[in-house]
C-alpha cells in the first residue's frame, strides 16, 4: 500500500516551504504550480499531469498559478520499505492546521 496526500493551493497564498523527510514525488493534479528547490539553478512551472521528484532532505518552495492548484505527494517508487512516513516539513501559516505526521521531520 502507498500513502498519497493531496493539497489544494490558492492563487495569492504565500509560497509554502517544504523539506522532504524522504524521497517524494510531487504530482500536479489540477492547475499549475511554481516550484523551486534549494540548490537548483532553475525554477519549475509544472502543469496538470506533470511530476517532480524531490530527493530526501530537499528544501522546496511551492506556490499556485493564477487558477490555484491541487497537488499530490507520495513516497518515491522503490522507497516503500522505509520506516518513516511520507512526510514533509512545512513552514507557512498553514502549519497550525496540518497533521503532526506531516510536520515531523
Amino acid at each position: 500500500m502507498r500513502e498519497i496526500r493531496t493539497f489544494e493551493l490558492e492563487h495569492g497564498e504565500p509560497a509554502a516551504a517544504w523539506r522532504a523527510a524522504q524521497p517524494l514525488v510531487l504530482k500536479v493534479m489540477a492547475g499549475e504550480v511554481w516550484l523551486t528547490v534549494s540548490g537548483d539553478l532553475t525554477d519549475h512551472w509544472l502543469a496538470s499531469g506533470e511530476s517532480f521528484e524531490l530527493p530526501r532532505g530537499a528544501q522546496a518552495w511551492i506556490s499556485a498559478g493564477r487558477t490555484g492548484a491541487r497537488v499530490a505527494l507520495a513516497v518515491e517508487e522503490g522507497r516503500l520499505g522505509t520506516s518513516r512516513p511520507a512526510a514533509v516539513g512545512l513552514r507557512s501559516p498553514a502549519r497550525s492546521w496540518l497533521p503532526r505526521w506531516l510536520l515531523a521531520a
